[in-house]
């Protein structure tokens, strides 16, 4: 399992040069758009990052696999889709639901 979690986190992120703005005023638009694209991609990928070094961190504590909101075990298929999750399903869902909540 932390070979595992090493690998996804060695693994080259994909990610395309932030693209330099064009000088012609239709193209800045799509510029911008694709400049906050990426950026955005990018905080996604240092999130998940973050999450696997957590994981491992646990892993070497003993404490892998625990929902961080509720305390019982994750489900260990949740685990297997996803090595770093943090919490439970249930408790992921109602995470999810407030964060929809503020948007």
């Amino acid at each position: 399992l932390a070979q595992r979690l090493r690998r996804e986190e060695s693994d080259p992120v994909e990610s395309s040069e932030l693209s330099k703005i064009d000088q012609h005023p239709a193209e800045l638009g799509t510029e911008a758009f694709e400049r906050e694209l990426e950026l955005t991609t990018l905080m996604i990928v240092e999130a998940e990052l973050k999450d696997i070094d957590d994981a491992l961190g646990k892993l070497e504590q003993g404490t892998y696999g625990v929902c961080e909101a509720c305390g019982k075990p994750i489900d260990p298929e949740r685990l297997e889709a996803k090595p770093w999750a943090r919490f439970c399903v249930a408790d992921q869902a109602r995470i999810e639901q407030a964060l929809n909540r503020r948007a």
